[in-house]
């Protein structure tokens, strides 16, 4: 695996640019916008999406979707709600059984279906990977050092990944566990959500880590319904990526619930934003699909109904605040 193509020019498939970059591959990022390609080739930065970090010169942009395509694997990064039309467009350029792995994090919205159904539905006959964990993209693009889980169904292949990726400063951790990895990478957004809205409240921060942990039983729950491993939950792409996104402003999920716990009109704070906040489509995704499996999610229940059913934010704390008790870890 030395040449990789990259499916989206943001912050993170530029970020993932680097990596690849430091670890001696060749890297071609496609990119929807014509400014950012013109400005990796050009100028070797992003300033749309990723201002002030200087990329390195070999990486280059394209904005034809074919060229990228042209590679040892892929890696799709582009938002969740987009990735299933990218990947039809991909379908004619794409050499049967490439590995393509997913970087986005989210649930598809209209139909509930994890990111490695969504490909599968689109492309049957490649093979798939999960990269996810806690990852700050400028962070990460400064090569400050960073772990992440890295999920396969073939181990083999996960390994290849891992050895063309892996660097000093960039540390993929092997699982089996598709699943689990990314209902942890798409429910910690909505999550992140809820801790910033209780911050923005002002409920302290013995709320936010009460927050947290029942958080983190929903992901568990969720990911059991889905064939998931509840330990991949208490790993990098569980725990590890809910403790970053809730306690850090850098996060754009807890930067958005930040706006509304203190007032802010959602539709106000999202027109005034490039960059997507994964959590909004990945609320309704995440409460429609547990509505589906029958699992108790309270908290992504009460972040869905504050931002797509209209429902005010002090009712839905009271809500959860006069929930019955219970058993922290219920017997059988």
């Amino acid at each position: 695996m030395q040449r990789f193509g990259i499916i989206g020019g943001g912050a993170w498939g530029t970020a993932l640019a680097q990596v690849l970059r430091r670890a001696g591959r060749d890297v071609v990022i496609w990119a929807r916008e014509a400014e950012v390609v013109a400005a990796i080739n050009a100028s070797h930065d992003n300033p749309l999406f990723l201002p002030g970090v200087a990329l390195d010169p070999a990486i280059r942009a394209t904005g034809v979707l074919g060229e990228a395509a042209r590679a040892d694997a892929l890696l799709l990064v582009a938002p969740a709600q987009h990735l299933r039309a990218l990947c039809k467009q991909l379908a004619p350029s794409l050499a049967p059984a490439t590995p393509l792995v997913i970087c986005a994090k989210g649930i598809e919205e209209e139909t509930g279906a994890l990111l490695s159904e969504v490909v599968a539905a689109s492309l049957p006959q490649a093979a798939l990977a999960v990269l996810s964990g806690p990852t700050f993209a400028a962070e990460v693009a400064a090569g400050l050092p960073t772990a992440i889980t890295l999920a396969a169904g073939d181990a083999e292949l996960g390994q290849r990944l891992i050895a063309a990726l892996g660097t000093r400063e960039f540390r993929p951790y092997l699982t089996d566990d598709i699943a689990g990895a990314q209902i942890g990478g798409a429910v910690k957004n909505v999550m992140a959500i809820a801790c910033g809205i209780v911050m923005g409240r002002g409920f302290g921060d013995n709320a936010r880590a009460a927050l947290i942990t029942r958080g983190l039983a929903e992901m568990v729950r969720l990911a059991l319904a889905k064939g998931g491993k509840p330990e991949t939950l208490m790993g990098l792409s569980g725990l590890g990526d809910l403790t970053l996104t809730c306690c850090s402003t850098q996060s754009r999920n807890h930067s958005l619930g930040l706006a509304l716990g203190k007032g802010e009109n959602l539709e106000a704070y999202v027109a005034g934003r490039r960059s997507v906040a994964e959590g909004v489509s990945s609320s309704a995704a995440t409460a429609a699909l547990a509505r589906k499996l029958n699992v108790d999610m309270p908290i992504v229940s009460a972040v869905d109904a504050i931002l797509h059913h209209g429902a005010a934010i002090d009712k839905m704390i009271e809500a959860l605040l006069t929930r019955p008790f219970k058993a922290e870890a219920p017997r059988g």
